[in-house]
């Protein structure tokens, strides 16, 4: 399939009429052919209006007829064959067996939405019987379902050109709840990006759906990104990428004359504790693996274990020299563009310079690369240095060495909202850890134990979430099906004859699960 650099606005190519830009490679930071053209503010209104347009008719259509176009996505991306992962491993510097993994994960996420529309529960189905009789009021036939929020704004991240891109988690969910999607495709991928829009383009018309269900918008800086956001079209956005630009993107939307909801993820540090009697039995072992984790994709992982907390003593000092001499086998890796290498080594330089902190294994830096970094620090010091809590974006991480398990727990109490915590424990951990899982349970999405949090695993009790700033809104998961509801809202009926109410809310819609007068039930 030819790359031609063009949006997809209507079902149609479009030559944006902005500027022009290109892709790089990461490794040799050689530009990539073709150039790509930037949509303007009356393209982002096209598609924009387009989607709106969408909108009832896509909404209206069937979970069998919306499962069939999820699953055809995946098997037209599954047709680009060989190009897509030549391409995005050109524009990304991944390994093949990475792209490839992620291509299994971007069809599999289109596969378990189509699953979850055909056994139907997601819409919520409540019936509540009328009780004319009832005393001192009747009380009148109530019954409510979950519909679409409207057209969604999506955002492709820089660290997954595929399963968080064009045809990820977002895409899915959204198209899944019945809202068209324009997605604003990412700058440093745009190639691979055109290639997953086409096939979803051409599954549009295969399954003959309006071509305003989804747009690809292309072009580089903040103004693509806050004119779709502003538009008034758009009912909900989501986002992955930098706390900056999430917090931006969440102002945009509550200035807007009807305020929408962003569901951004943007910055975590992802805790691991190593708890004492684990830390005694197998420390090495855990050192060996954490290194690893810490690594794994250049570090460029939203839950990579950024922060490390144990008791000082003999076993913290051999778990961090085993630590740092794992690390210093790893040779530095190709980041995934110039400013998130930059922005990687200027993080782990400023780290290095604190007064407060100890190298332990120094990042060693070429041109567009990233190597490891790892530092240790004290319980005190991290609980008065704010600047010691920040996200770097790579494979760097902090130990912190704490007086006590109560120092421990104020630094637990001290963190900012996160995707994971791992507490790595034996047996003989059990009842410190079950005095800090309710610490936990406020502070994180997803709590680990005896597991590493890189590898974000795809199904139905997944949650890829966690309270600000891991994401602007800690009620929601951005993995799993539970991904779904962020585009949804409830609509109750009141009275509505049978005749205008939607299917699966009448009576003789059999084999549809609702909770009927308080019981669940499948009648």
């Amino acid at each position: 399939m030819t790359i031609t650099g063009e949006a997809l606005i209507g079902g149609h190519a479009v030559r944006g009429n902005g500027g022009s830009f290109q892709a790089f490679d990461p490794s040799t930071r050689a530009p990539i052919e073709p150039a790509f053209h930037m949509v303007d503010a009356g393209q982002i209104d096209e598609a924009c209006r387009l989607a709106e347009a969408a909108f009832d008719p896509f909404r209206a259509t069937s979970n069998e007829a919306r499962a069939t176009f999820l699953e055809t996505i995946a098997a037209q991306i599954l047709e680009l064959g060989d190009e897509l992962i030549v391409r995005a491993m050109t524009e990304s510097g991944l390994p093949r067996a990475r792209l490839e993994g992620e291509r299994g994960r971007t069809m599999g996420q289109l596969k378990l939405f189509a699953d979850l529309l055909r056994e139907g529960s997601w819409a919520d189905v409540r019936i509540d019987s009328a009780l004319p009789d009832r005393q001192p009021l009747p009380r009148p036939d109530l019954r409510l379902r979950m519909i679409g929020l409207g057209p969604v704004a999506v955002f492709a991240a820089s660290n997954f050109p595929l399963a968080f891109s064009v045809a990820g988690g977002d895409t899915a969910a959204a198209l899944a709840a019945g809202c068209p999607v324009v997605l604003k495709a990412h700058s440093a991928h745009p190639g691979t990006s055109e290639l997953v829009a086409r096939a979803v383009v051409k599954a549009i018309e295969l399954c003959k759906l309006p071509a305003g269900v989804f747009a690809l918008l292309t072009g580089t800086g903040n103004g693509i990104g806050q004119g779709l956001v502003a538009h008034p079209s758009i009912k909900a956005v989501g986002f992955t990428g930098s706390r900056s630009g999430g917090q931006a993107l969440m102002g945009v939307a509550a200035a807007r004359a009807q305020p929408i909801p962003v569901y951004a993820e943007m910055s975590s540090i992802n805790p691991f504790f190593l708890m004492p009697e684990a830390l005694a039995a197998r420390g090495e072992q855990i050192a060996t693996a954490f290194a690893a984790s810490m690594t794994m994709g250049v570090g460029q992982f939203c839950t990579n274990p950024g922060l490390v907390l144990g008791l000082k003593g003999p076993e913290f000092d051999r778990f961090a020299e085993k630590a740092a001499q794992a690390l210093s086998s790893i040779e530095a890796g190709t980041m995934l563009t110039a400013g998130i290498a930059s922005a990687y080594q200027s993080g782990v330089h400023k780290l290095a310079q604190h007064e407060a902190v100890d190298a332990l294994k120094e990042a060693t830096h070429t041109e567009g690369k990233g190597g490891p970094a790892l530092f240790r620090t004290s319980g005190k010091a991290f609980l008065t240095e704010q600047a010691l809590h920040g996200e770097i974006f790579g494979p760097a991480s902090l130990l912190v060495a704490c007086d006590s398990v109560d120092e421990m727990r104020a630094i637990t109490e001290s963190l900012e909202g996160q995707l994971t915590a791992t507490v790595q424990m034996d047996e003989g951990d059990t009842e410190l850890v079950r005095a800090l899982l309710p610490v936990l349970e406020r502070k994180v999405g997803r709590i680990l134990a005896n597991g590493m949090p890189t590898g974000v695993e795809v199904s139905t009790a997944m949650v890829h979430g966690g309270p600000f700033p891991a994401t602007s809104d800690g009620r929601s998961s951005s993995v799993g099906t539970a991904a779904i509801q962020r585009f949804l809202r409830p609509v109750c009926y009141q009275n509505l004859a049978q005749s205008l109410l939607p299917d699966v809310l009448r009576d003789d819609n059999e084999g549809v699960w609702r909770r009927r007068d308080g019981a669940l039930t499948k009648a």
